[in-house]
């Protein structure tokens, strides 16, 4: 029995997932086989998911989203292998006091976070992208790392995505020279293109505290934004922001893929490679997954789509475990998924469903073991 599942946001890691499917199958088979891989797609869970799987864990200082110093974690893998999740250092759980600043917060302390990486040794990087507060482009984050966006006066271009549009030169010969020895994946399930309609300000500016006016504002300074980059570093910057995944996060992943030579994969097939799925799987003869909620965003790239696809391709059965439920049976059936199991549907009340999740999970679990495997 394998159990793949993502955290339940708001309320359990995947660890604490497993741990309570884990329980709740094992009341009904007390002897049953249970291996677990915690997962995630790239977003705000990965390192957790990461140091689970056996990475040490590193720490560092660095500057948060609207400037004060947080303590972030990465995981580092005796083989030189780092997994460096953004949301650590510029994620909206740093924002102060949870108020927004869609235009003016930074992704510097990324930056800082992955040059902490390649302190400690890291020789390549897995690069989790999810959760931000930014809308900078991935200015701050290349600004750590030594680039340099000045205005028209030569000054320092102020942090955030809103100051862009002051933007008058960029400069990224200075950027840290191990960069260029480092393999780094941009891992992301989001495909979104910097600018535009499809684009990070205007599908991702809101959850960020974006009105209006200053999606607009976030749009205009990007395009600058590329637009100075193309100059600098020719028609490759042009490109990178129509690619895929140059949206994600606030555009950091466009950042990324100019500045760092990033490679953009859908995050959560990045992590099953990392993670040790493969062999899991080769042992295993049922697979349950899940994450808090189960919707569409889950069909495009999440984490349980991608285990469930991997797990039918090599011929097993899955199953679900989730908070809620907002798929339809066929569309669950489509994606490789036989049933899913809804902690809604034992408790409709949200604030207890979230508040009692593992002990809800578990009978849960109960309910699977018995459908499936009795």
């Amino acid at each position: 029995m394998l159990i793949a599942a993502d955290k339940f946001k708001g309320s359990l890691t995947a660890v604490e997932v497993a741990e309570h499917v884990t329980a709740g199958l094992r009341r009904v088979i007390p002897d049953l086989d249970v291996a677990a891989v915690p997962v995630a797609d790239g977003g705000d869970g990965t390192v957790a998911a990461a140091l689970a799987a056996g990475f040490t864990r590193h720490e560092a200082r660095v500057t948060g989203p609207t400037g004060e110093p947080v303590t972030a974690t990465f995981a580092l893998r005796a083989d030189g292998t780092a997994v460096v999740e953004m949301a650590e250092a510029s994620g909206l759980q740093h924002l102060p006091g949870g108020v927004f600043a869609p235009l003016t917060a930074t992704t510097y302390g990324t930056g800082e976070l992955l040059l902490a990486a390649l302190d400690a040794g890291a020789t390549s990087i897995v690069f989790g992208v999810g959760g931000s507060a930014t809308t900078d482009g991935g200015a701050g984050m290349l600004a750590a790392l030594g680039a340099r966006f000045l205005d028209a006066d030569g000054a320092p271009v102020a942090p955030g995505g809103g100051p862009l549009r002051e933007l008058a030169t960029a400069d990224l010969s200075g950027l840290e020279p191990r960069l260029a020895k480092t393999a780094i994946v941009l891992a992301s399930d989001v495909d979104n293109p910097l600018t535009g309609p499809k684009g990070a300000p205007a599908v991702y500016g809101p959850q960020k505290g974006a009105d209006e006016d200053d999606v607009a504002t976030l749009d205009a300074a990007l395009t600058h934004y590329a637009e100075v980059l193309e100059r600098a570093v020719g028609p490759k910057a042009a490109e990178h922001a129509l690619a895929p995944g140059a949206g994600a996060a606030g555009g950091i992943g466009y950042g990324a893929l100019v500045g760092l030579d990033a490679a953009f994969r859908p995050g959560i097939d990045v992590m099953l490679d990392v993670l040790g799925f493969a062999p899991a799987l080769a042992k295993a003869t049922f697979v349950i997954t899940g994450e808090g909620s189960l919707d569409e965003q889950t069909l495009h790239g999440k984490a349980p789509a991608g285990v469930a696809a991997a797990a039918r391709a090599a011929g097993l059965d899955v199953v679900a475990v989730c908070g809620r439920l907002q798929l339809t049976q066929e569309a669950l059936g489509a994606a490789g998924i036989q049933r899913a199991y809804a902690l809604t549907d034992l408790e409709s009340d949200p604030a207890r469903c979230m508040a009692e999740a593992g002990p809800l999970l578990e009978r849960a679990a109960e309910s699977l073991a018995r459908d499936f495997l009795v």
